[in-house]
Formats: C-alpha cells, sequence, structure tokens
C-alpha cells in the first residue's frame, strides 16, 4: 500500500475516533492482518467476529481486513499504536515487548507441545503487560502460524554446507532471522512477505524462511525447486489492541473481549496444528521436500547459538529470561 493510500485511510478513520463510543453504548473493532481469509489466523479472526458480535448483542462490532488489505504489517502495526486501527495480529509484536523475540530464537521451542505451553504461561501473559507501556492491550498470544522451514531456488538445502552464499529472504524488521541467517552463512535479505513473491521470481534472493502455510498461501512454491522442513523456529501471535480504545469498554465488554479473544487465539493454534503436515504434503506435490538429517539439524543448533550471545550482549534479554521461557517449555518450571 502506498504512502498516499495509508495517509487517506488514517484520515478517513480520525473523524471516528473522537467518538468513544455511540449514543447507544456501541463500539466497533476494526482489525487488519496481511494472510488471505483463508489462512487460520483470517479463519479465527473471522469466529472472533462471530462470537464476540453474539456474546455483546451487537454492542461491538468487528470488521475485519485480511490480505493486508490495510497495509503491511508494519504500517497496520502503526496504525494500531495511534488508535487509526484498533487491532491486528503479525510480526511486530516487538513493539509491545522486545522479549516476544525470545520465542524467535532458532531452535529453542522443538514441538507444538513446548510452543503452546509457552505462549499460554503466566510467563508470557507478563510479557504481554509490558506492552501496556506502548500503548497495546495483548488479552490473547497464540503461536505465529506453527514452525518455519527454508525454500530455496538457487540449490537445495540438504547440509549445512548449502546456506553459504545463498540470499535468504527474512522479515526486514525481524533481526533474529538475520542474525540466524548470518550465523548459518548465507546472506539474508530483509523483505516483506507481500514482496517476496516477486524477489523469488526476479532472483533477488535465492530463498526465503517462511512457515509452510505461507509458502502454501501466498503461491511462493510456485517460484521455488525446494523446501527444507528444518523447523528452525517459531513464534509468538499475539493480538494487538490500541489501549485506548479498549480502556473506553465497559468492564462487562472487557471480559467478554477477552475471553473471546483467548477462544479465538486457541481456534488458531488448533487450524495451524491440524494444518501443518497437510499443508506440507500440498507443497510436496508442487516441490521437492527435504527433511535434513539429524546430523544436519545438529549443526544448524551448534551454528546458530551465537545469536542466543547476540541479543544479551545487547541488552534485550538475559539469559535468565531465555532460561525461564525455556523452563516453562519443556514443563519444567518451579
Amino acid at each position: 500500500m502506498s504512502k498516499r493510500h495509508l495517509i487517506v485511510l488514517l484520515i478517513s478513520f480520525f473523524p471516528m475516533l473522537t467518538v468513544g463510543c455511540s449514543k447507544d453504548d456501541s463500539y466497533v473493532f476494526r482489525y487488519g492482518n496481511a494472510q488471505n481469509e483463508n489462512d487460520p489466523r483470517s479463519v479465527s479472526m473471522k469466529f472472533f467476529k462471530e462470537q464476540l458480535e453474539k456474546r455483546t448483542e451487537g454492542r461491538i462490532t468487528v470488521q475485519n481486513y485480511f490480505s493486508g488489505m490495510l497495509g503491511t504489517e508494519r504500517e497496520m502495526a502503526d496504525s494500531v499504536a495511534i488508535g487509526a486501527l484498533q487491532g491486528t495480529r503479525g510480526g511486530m509484536y516487538e513493539d509491545a515487548s522486545i522479549k516476544f523475540n525470545i520465542m524467535q530464537l532458532p531452535f529453542l521451542l522443538e514441538s507444538w507441545d513446548q510452543a503452546l505451553r509457552l505462549v499460554r504461561s503466566p510467563w508470557m501473559a507478563q510479557v504481554a503487560q509490558e506492552g501496556k507501556a506502548k500503548g497495546f492491550h495483548i488479552p490473547a498470544i497464540g503461536v505465529s502460524q506453527g514452525f518455519r522451514a527454508h525454500g530455496s531456488n538457487g540449490h537445495a538445502i540438504r547440509t549445512l554446507q548449502d546456506f553459504k552464499g545463498l540470499k535468504i529472504r527474512v522479515p526486514g524488521s525481524q533481526e533474529v532471522y538475520h542474525q540466524m541467517e548470518v550465523a548459518l552463512g548465507a546472506n539474508p535479505q530483509g523483505i516483506a512477505q507481500a514482496e517476496t513473491y516477486s524477489a523469488l521470481k526476479t532472483g533477488v534472493v535465492d530463498g526465503t524462511t517462511a512457515p509452510p502455510s505461507d509458502l502454501w498461501d501466498r503461491r511462493q512454491y510456485e517460484t521455488l525447486k525446494w523446501i527444507t522442513i528444518d523447523r528452525h523456529s517459531t513464534g509468538p501471535d499475539p493480538l494487538m489492541v490500541n489501549l485506548k480504545w479498549y480502556e473506553k469498554l465497559p468492564d462487562d465488554l472487557k471480559l467478554i473481549f477477552d475471553e473471546v479473544a483467548k477462544k479465538a487465539m486457541a481456534y488458531s493454534d488448533k487450524l495451524y496444528m491440524e494444518m501443518e503436515e497437510e499443508i506440507i504434503a500440498k507443497l510436496r506435490e508442487k516441490t521437492e521436500i527435504i527433511y535434513p538429517d539429524s546430523a544436519t539439524i545438529a549443526g544448524m543448533k551448534t551454528k546458530t547459538k551465537p545469536v542466543y550471545d547476540f541479543f544479551v550482549d545487547r541488552g534485550d534479554f538475559t539469559w535468565e529470561d531465555i532460561k525461564a521461557a525455556l523452563a516453562v517449555a519443556e514443563g519444567d518450571e518451579q
């Protein structure tokens, strides 16, 4: 979306912001995400709309905008921050708390069970509370589209040595993946998901890191010869809500809003988890699927350990924070 389009969008929203609620005590929750309407993230927000409007008897109306209709993930998060949009989900959770990035650390988590245990924990809820200082209310957190894979068209990624020199697309706003690819010997290129298909098609990059759901939904498999299922990372999926909007809700609506948000996020996690292998099977019909051997995965884990040091040394979080998150994920929390 162009800057001019965004400005027009913001101007159209601002008159509505001057009225916290209408005379009949009703509220509008405008929400946007980058995924198409069939992605589990979007499907779960359709569920959120249906349930919230039903339980509040129409006192809260939800307007959903999918497929990046309101801009990139960066633009939508900025719109939520200033109140031009009321909610979003995506990769800009660092805006709320830098500690959300802990979940992205390469090979920190090994399974869906660990990921779900972490996002539903009191530890993660405390991280979400830090968002209030930045103007965000976060009522629910899920797992962001499952575990990531590497797609490539330069050459196949079968061993650790195959990363060397590959130009890999990474989310431009997420430093964890940039540092991870450098550690693996690749050449990371920060590119928004909306621009990745074109970058792969034209040879700007040789490959990408993304969840299989993105590789399928965005038809990126059309530009890839190989997909390596290495499950190198996942991430959190917080529902980021403009705090000022939320604070205008009466207490009864706040309670319903938060309850429905948690149910919608649980539904999202269920869909992503159930569809992961199904999507990989679909991708196998379009391109070659590679499962690295245990020695390659072990080598990737060793190579990417300095990524942890990078963020600790920079002061984003501490080793104690990482150990606490891992203890929760592994079920060893005291």
